[in-house]
């Protein structure tokens, strides 16, 4: 129960999170700032980047409630209100969700008194960096020390920045595309603006996942436990993530490669229809299997990977 309580919890805020940075600064690059089919100033928008905020707070107080019940040894404890000052100002995993709480109301704070705009994106990808980049600190890439662990744990952080920015803008597609209208034409070429904005930041996203994730990898499996690794639970589970993630890339490169072209050449044709539903179903898919590695990351961080065994 309690360990269910942890994955729930760290699912929660990697969600939050990702969309608090990625969703953000997805508007900055991808959207125009002005003109007709401007989605940026549409209320959806900022509703993302509430969601978001609301998302991460939640699994920060989950993951406070799940920590202490660990500590403590029985859930029933967890609300016990010294147990869980302690954990949250005297362990290293508590500053770091402390600091991600924050910076989630910070971000809800920022949204309730800005309108949707270049300022309220800017300050929300900001908060959603530092609520994104503290989790180096409550998994296993602050356990190293001195250079080592200093490259340790900026590998960490690129690694998440990078998901984030795929996972953040992946919600604002889907939000994007589940909204435009066969008729709006103004709205169907802002998305396909959308998606030719992100297809050169998708490949820097890609690249900055796979060196991290190597070197993060050979960190956590160690060079004697190589061949081991895949019989363990953190290895079986490393694996599902890799293939889900294999997915992702190839859905990513059918939109890149197939749909978006598409759905151009449809705009001259004034018949967008059957390119926007292929999308919508792309988008779908690359959605459920971007919440499959969550779940996965999630449950991987409650593992022991081999270099500690």
């Amino acid at each position: 129960m309690i360990e269910s309580l942890v994955v729930l919890a760290r699912l929660v805020q990697y969600a939050g999170t990702a969309m608090l940075f990625g969703a953000p600064l997805f508007y900055l690059y991808g959207l125009p700032a002005d003109g007709p089919g401007a989605a940026r100033t549409s209320a959806g928008t900022k509703g993302l980047v509430v969601v978001a905020g609301l998302l991460t707070a939640i699994g920060c107080g989950l993951a406070l409630l799940a920590q202490t019940a660990m500590m403590t040894g029985a859930l029933a404890d967890a609300l016990d209100p010294q147990a869980l000052v302690m954990v949250a100002t005297g362990t290293q995993f508590g500053v770091s969700v402390i600091t991600r709480a924050t910076a989630s109301l910070a971000a809800l704070a920022v949204a309730a008194t800005l309108r949707p705009s270049t300022n309220l994106w800017r300050a929300s990808a900001g908060l959603g960096a530092v609520a994104l980049a503290s989790f180096a600190w409550s998994g296993h890439g602050a356990d190293g020390e001195g250079a080592a662990g200093l490259f340790k744990l900026s590998a960490d952080i690129l690694h998440l920045l990078a998901a984030g920015v795929w996972l953040g803008a992946l919600a604002a597609l889907l939000l994007l595309v589940l909204g435009v209208r066969q008729a709006e034409a103004a709205a169907v070429r802002a998305l396909h603006g959308a998606l030719e904005g992100f297809s050169g930041v998708g490949s820097v996203v890609v690249a900055t996942l796979v060196l991290t994730g190597l070197i993060n990898s050979w960190f956590l499996v160690g060079p004697d436990h190589l061949l081991a690794a895949a019989t363990t639970a953190w290895g079986a589970v490393l694996l599902a993530k890799l293939c889900v993630f294999a997915l992702m890339l190839s859905l990513a490169a059918l939109n890149r490669f197939v749909l978006t072209p598409r759905l151009q050449r449809a705009l001259a044709s004034l018949d967008p229809a059957s390119a926007l539903a292929a999308l919508r179903r792309s988008l779908l898919v690359e959605s459920a299997a971007g919440l499959s590695v969550l779940i996965l990351v999630s449950w991987l961080g409650t593992l022991a990977p081999p270099a500690s065994l």
